[in-house]
């Protein structure tokens, strides 16, 4: 299989386009990232027993995760969208330039598209060094001079391990020179499939503490595959919730995970993710209180600064409701509330409140029995109380 233009030809490093790539005669313009346009797909396809149907538009800077449940298709939607997936039919363009049009023949082969993939599995050259994994892809791109590369080597930790062979190194170490390899290739759209998904808890946190890093400064935009709601919810801008290959919901992260409509395999990700400033550490009790508009919450420590900006995400399952303010509890956190709205839950059972916390929206997951009991209602007041070691961040 040739490599460059992914069709059945023996692989060549300078070969052109195909036929069945670009129809002749068609002009391919390279897409770049200062573009003022996202990503946007209409695609269908089969794929064993799942039918796809995916209509999404991605905004042109900032995360984008693929959420939902194992089985939903986010890796093969990935995939489609970079152009691997080559049964989808439809349409895919990113910038103002057509990857894909079925309608008109045109197909874009993915190493046309100036994607930086990083799969589940590392797939690094096993026959060179870690130094050698890094070069590949930098000099391909032409040493491009806005690109740091000695500050991503150390911003993802691999300098010591630059001489290194591939098959000496941990399946953390591997992630993290795959990371820097994409990053170091210039790529206009970075797209990351599940990459702490295969890693032990310590190489996950080491990993995703060095990706919250690259987000303030990543100047390319990042589709983000996961089905775990605390990686979705410390890294994500806009969301794309999937489900049984359909997109069910996609818009701001805060808005989509906080909705009251969505599907029940959905249920266990509903919940809050709000923004906020560290004010304060406790050594003694290894905690710190984060002010946001809706009040202050006490979460553990990790290793944050006074004054370093922080989200925090509010599970609804971890929302209990007062009608008053409580003393002599565990839960540390109680917060103000005004409600919104209510609807019913994934079992007959409960009900999802949705809250209103100093222009903040939150949501509680309780019985309707409690519902009652408390008396509550749309417009009514509360407070809802959250226990710091519920707070994932």
């Amino acid at each position: 299989m040739c490599f460059r233009c992914a069709c059945w030809r023996s692989p060549s490093r300078h070969c052109s386009p195909c036929r069945c790539c670009v129809p002749a005669g068609r002009r391919v313009t390279e897409p770049h990232a200062g573009t003022s346009h996202g990503l946007a797909a209409k695609l269908a396809w089969r794929r064993g027993a799942l039918a796809f149907d995916i209509d999404l538009t991605l905004p042109p800077k900032g995360v984008t995760a693929l959420f939902g449940p194992s089985g939903a298709g986010k890796s093969s939607c990935l995939r489609a969208l970079a152009g691997i997936e080559r049964d989808a039919i439809g349409r895919v363009s990113f910038g103002q330039t057509a990857w894909q049009d079925s309608a008109h023949r045109l197909f874009v082969p993915p190493h046309r598209r100036r994607i930086g993939y990083v799969f589940q599995e590392p797939s690094l050259f096993t026959h060179r060094s870690v130094a050698g994994n890094l070069d590949f892809g930098y000099r391909r791109a032409g040493r491009p001079s806005h690109l740091d590369r000695d500050g991503l080597i150390d911003r993802f930790g691999v300098r010591p391990l630059l001489q290194r062979r591939v098959d000496a190194l941990s399946g953390g170490e591997r992630q993290r020179v795959a990371m820097v390899r994409a990053l170091l290739s210039d790529p206009a759209l970075l797209m990351l499939d599940e990459p702490l998904s295969a890693l032990d808890g310590a190489a996950r946190a080491d990993l995703l503490e060095c990706l919250e890093s690259l987000h303030g400064t990543l100047q390319v935009p990042m589709i983000y595959v996961s089905h775990n709601v605390d990686e979705v919810a410390r890294l994500a801008d806009h969301l794309v919730l999937l489900e049984a290959g359909h997109v069910v919901a996609q818009g701001a992260l805060q808005d989509t995970l906080a909705r009251l409509d969505l599907p029940p395999a959905l249920g266990e990700a509903l919940g809050a993710v709000i923004e906020g400033r560290v004010v304060s550490y406790d050594a003694h009790d290894q905690l710190i209180e984060l002010d946001f508009p809706g009040g202050r919450l006490w979460l553990p420590y990790r290793h944050e600064s006074v004054g370093q900006g922080l989200r925090c995400r509010i599970g609804a399952r971890d929302v209990v409701l007062t009608r008053l303010p409580q003393t002599g509890t565990s839960a540390l956190n109680q917060l103000p509330c005004r409600i919104i709205a209510v609807a019913d839950a994934d079992h007959p059972a409960q009900v999802l409140v949705q809250l209103d916390a100093g222009g903040c929206v939150l949501l509680a997951r309780i019985t309707r029995r409690s519902w009652h009991a408390l008396g509550l209602a749309p417009g009514s007041e509360a407070w809802a109380q959250v226990k710091a070691v519920a707070l994932g961040v």
